[in-house]
């Protein structure tokens, strides 16, 4: 099979890697964490900071989908606050360690394994959120997402997403430039691993486990929302706490977005 075709196994396996590794993003919350969230202290995060006021509110009694979110860390904080929790991701590693914080803790939560592009076991208007923390750069196609997202929330739903300032993906990540503190524009947006790294950095990238990326424009970030029937009502960008390349120093490498769900047409 072409790798092309192939990208979804190679993700879905570096992430239960990163999740058997206990990275950054698969360390689950402590119970002390799950307990403050019962009791009405809690938040979560769509960029290293804290979520904008009001992007959320009160969250008990909605159906929230956090969607390619697993990893022990957002789900269960909302679900211990009250929500209906799905948790949809393409790693099975990642959705195991909701559960285990679940049954730890003794939380309702239900995890779905799959394609953030396909969300088609679910039925029209099943959430009242969607909370779609960075990672639509795994996929090479984002309009998908954005017309589920619309298709699965309910009319005046929220879509809480997060994605990557497609500058981050232009420069040469070749270490001699950061090294002068230069940045050298190589690659042209849309940019992706398999059509844009050379074939011995793609070959060394793969057998590293590492998975393949994809960078969006805002075209496909914001206006792939706008198209697929949501309104802006948010706009937020956060700095990177550990800037990994030259260019992540002088502009924020997290956007995030608040989106209302339009009603539909009868």
């Amino acid at each position: 099979m072409p790798l092309s075709n192939n990208f979804l196994p190679h993700n879905q396996q570096a992430w239960d890697a990163q999740a058997a590794q206990n990275s950054p993003w698969s360390q689950p919350v402590d119970s002390a964490t799950i307990a403050a969230a019962r009791a009405g202290q809690w938040q979560i995060h769509l960029t290293p900071g804290s979520l904008p006021a009001g992007w959320l509110g009160e969250v008990h009694g909605k159906r929230i989908l956090c969607l390619a979110g697993a990893g022990g860390q957002q789900a269960p904080v909302l679900a211990a606050a009250g929500a209906h929790v799905t948790v949809f991701d393409l790693s099975g590693q990642q959705l195991a360690k909701d559960r285990m914080v679940a049954e730890r803790d003794g939380l309702q939560l239900a995890t779905v394994q799959g394609d953030m592009r396909d969300l088609s076991r679910f039925a029209d208007a099943s959430f009242d959120v969607i909370v779609h923390p960075v990672s639509n750069q795994y996929v090479p196609d984002i309009g998908p997402v954005w017309r589920e997202c619309a298709r699965v929330l309910a009319d005046g739903g929220v879509l809480l997403s997060s994605f990557f300032n497609p500058a981050v993906f232009i420069g040469d990540r070749d270490p001699q430039w950061a090294q002068q503190g230069l940045i050298r524009p190589r690659f042209v947006l849309p940019y992706s691993d398999l059509e844009d790294m050379d074939a011995d950095a793609l070959a060394s990238r793969m057998e590293k486990g590492e998975a393949l990326i994809f960078g969006h424009g805002l075209d496909s970030q914001i206006g792939g929302q706008l198209a697929a029937g949501f309104v802006l009502a948010g706009y937020h960008e956060g700095m990177h706490p550990h800037p990994r390349f030259e260019i992540e120093k002088y502009l924020p490498s997290f956007i995030a977005t608040r989106a209302i769900r339009q009603a539909r047409a009868v």
